[in-house]
């Protein structure tokens, strides 16, 4: 896990309501929890972290379905030749 928080992220955090930012604390996973809940982190580090893992995390979905999708038409062509 990083331990440097990406100041663009904290940028975001800052713009964040109340609500987005209990919703984004609430998809917390592995040791960042654990980290946030001993004040290892600031809410606003905890957040731009998993504002940072989500990123990350959707940039990787969407290259695997870009993926998938190339293969399925690969597939369909076969089928039609």
């Amino acid at each position: 896990m990083k331990d440097k928080v990406n100041p663009e992220y904290l940028e975001k955090v800052k713009q964040l309501s109340s609500d987005e930012a209990e919703r984004i604390l609430s998809r917390m996973g592995g040791k960042l929890p654990k980290r946030f809940i001993k004040e290892k982190l600031s809410q606003e580090e905890a957040l731009a972290l998993q504002l940072e893992i989500e990123d990350e995390q959707l940039h990787e979905w969407r290259e695997k379905v870009a993926k998938l999708r190339e293969e399925d038409e690969k597939r369909e062509k076969k089928k039609k030749d």
